[in-house]
């Protein structure tokens, strides 16, 4: 298995995080740099969702994890892959939220495809982060949570 992550904070609640990121996975974008997202059933472990990243074809992912307010995670299978995307919101002291984008690549040669590839799939974490923390703040200021 090869992993990679990418930590950022913010002055949100997690609440304010959670109902960003289930917006995002709902199929509302965040903003100009957001993948497309059409979710195929209700927003719970099982249900199969369409994912477009900018520039790029469909793929069909599936939310493997899901606990209001702290993770999230889809699967999608990418040959003999899978590519496991997780956010885990941390809850601070100061009522902010800490979160991490974690992406794991599993499955036949993922130890010697994973550093080449990870990369390439990592390298929009910062701003895809940028953009979920904006609309939680967004949502803090304004009570639409």
């Amino acid at each position: 298995m090869w992993t990679t992550e990418y930590t950022a904070g913010t002055n949100a609640p997690a609440s304010e995080v959670w109902s960003a990121l289930r917006d995002l996975h709902s199929g509302t974008p965040l903003g100009p740099s957001s993948d497309s997202f059409e979710l195929h059933g209700p927003f719970a472990v099982g249900t199969t969702l369409t994912v477009t990243p900018q520039g790029q074809e469909a793929m069909t992912s599936e939310i493997v994890e899901l606990e209001t307010d702290r993770v999230y995670a889809d699967r999608t299978a990418f040959g003999e892959l899978t590519l496991t995307f997780r956010h885990t919101l941390t809850a601070r002291t100061d009522g902010g939220t800490d979160v991490t984008h974690t992406l794991e690549i599993d499955g036949a040669g993922a130890d010697a495809v994973g550093p080449e590839l990870g990369p390439q799939i990592a390298g929009d974490f910062p701003v895809a982060m940028a953009e979920l923390l904006a609309a939680a703040e967004g949502r803090a200021a304004t009570g639409r949570g």
